[in-house]
C-alpha cells in the first residue's frame, strides 16, 4: 500500500467527520471507514506514478469540456432561483459568530450556521428548514447522513417543489491528488448551491466525470464515496425537517464546541466575498452569454 494514498483517504474521512458538509453518525463513520479500508486493501490505491498532478493533453481536453458545462449550469436559472441565491448569499454574510447558538450537544458540525440561515430565510418569508437525510449502505455505496437546507417553493397552481440549499457545496467534490484543471473546475462551483434537484443532479454528474478524469490521469479509480449514487444519496434520501434546534440541546449543560463552526463561518464569508468579486468582474461577459442562451433552444448535455 502506498502511504500517501492512505494519508489522503484518512484526511478525506476526517474532513467529512469534522467539516461543514454535515455531521456523520457513528454508524456512518464506521461504514465509510470500512469502505475506505476495503478500497485501499484491495489494491485500488493507484500506481507508482500516482503523485502526478499535472494534466495530460487528453485529460485536459475532457476537463475543459466539463468546465464549460459548469459555466452553463451556473448561468441557466429562473428568476426565483436567481433572487433566492442572491438573498442566501446576503443572509449568510450577515451571520456573525454571536449567532452561532447551540444546535447539537457536543460537536456542532456547523448545524448552528444552517439553523441561523433558516431563521433568517423564514423571517424573509421562505418556508425553509434544516433537513437531515439518512441512508443505509447498499452494494458499493456506504451508508451515511447529511445535513442541508431545503425551501418549499409554491406556485400559483398549488404545486410545491423542494429547492435545495447547501452552504458548503464545494467540499463534496474534493479529491486527493487532483490535477490542476480539476481544481479550477472545483473552484468554479457555486460556494453555496441553491436550486432544484434537476440542476443539482447535473452538477453531480459533471463533477463525477471530472473526478474520474482527474483520478485516471493519476492511475487511480473513483472511490465509492465519490460516486454519483453516493452523492445523490446525500440530498435525495429520506429526511427529517426541522425549523429550530432541539430544545433539549439548547438547554443542555454539555458544552458545545463552536470553534470549528466559527472557522467554517469565516471561510464561508471569505469564499462568498471572493465569488461575488469574480462575478462582478465577469458580469458583462456573463450577461452576453445569458442573452445568447435565452435566444436559442435549451442545450442538452449527454
Amino acid at each position: 500500500m502506498n502511504c500517501w494514498v492512505y494519508t489522503s483517504a484518512s484526511n478525506e474521512l476526517w474532513a467529512r467527520q469534522s467539516g461543514g458538509g454535515g455531521g456523520m453518525s457513528h454508524e456512518s463513520e464506521h461504514d465509510l471507514a470500512m469502505m475506505v479500508s476495503d478500497f485501499l486493501e484491495n489494491g485500488n490505491s493507484g500506481g507508482t506514478d500516482s503523485r502526478y498532478s499535472s494534466d495530460s493533453d487528453s485529460g485536459l481536453s475532457d476537463l475543459i469540456q466539463l468546465a464549460d458545462k459548469i459555466s452553463y449550469f451556473k448561468l441557466v436559472m429562473d428568476q426565483y432561483e436567481s433572487d433566492l441565491l442572491s438573498l442566501v448569499k446576503s443572509l449568510a454574510l450577515s451571520i456573525n459568530e454571536r449567532d452561532l447558538h447551540a444546535a447539537n450537544s457536543g460537536l456542532c458540525n456547523a448545524s448552528c450556521i444552517r439553523f441561523s440561515l433558516v431563521k433568517l430565510l423564514r423571517l424573509s418569508g421562505y418556508d425553509a428548514a434544516v433537513c437531515t437525510s439518512r441512508w443505509q449502505g447498499s452494494g458499493k455505496v456506504p451508508g451515511g447522513d447529511h445535513e442541508y437546507i431545503d425551501i418549499v417553493r409554491y406556485n400559483d397552481m398549488g404545486i410545491t417543489e423542494r429547492v435545495i440549499v447547501d452552504v458548503d457545496f464545494r467540499s463534496h467534490f474534493e479529491i486527493a491528488r487532483a490535477v490542476e484543471s480539476y481544481n479550477r473546475i472545483l473552484n468554479s462551483l457555486p460556494v453555496i448551491y441553491a436550486g432544484s434537484f434537476t440542476k443539482l443532479n447535473q452538477f453531480l454528474q459533471v463533477m463525477v466525470e471530472a473526478a474520474k478524469s482527474s483520478l485516471k490521469q493519476n492511475s487511480m479509480p473513483l472511490p465509492p464515496w465519490r460516486s454519483f449514487a453516493y452523492l445523490q444519496a446525500k440530498w435525495q434520501s429520506p429526511y427529517q425537517r426541522k425549523f429550530d434546534p432541539d430544545e433539549h440541546h439548547l438547554n443542555t449543560t454539555v458544552p458545545v464546541e463552536h470553534k470549528k463552526c466559527a472557522g467554517h463561518l469565516k471561510r464561508l464569508h471569505s469564499s462568498l466575498l471572493s465569488e461575488i468579486e469574480v462575478e462582478r468582474t465577469l458580469r458583462p461577459f456573463n450577461h452576453d452569454r445569458r442573452v445568447k442562451i435565452e435566444r436559442r433552444r435549451p442545450m442538452t448535455f449527454q
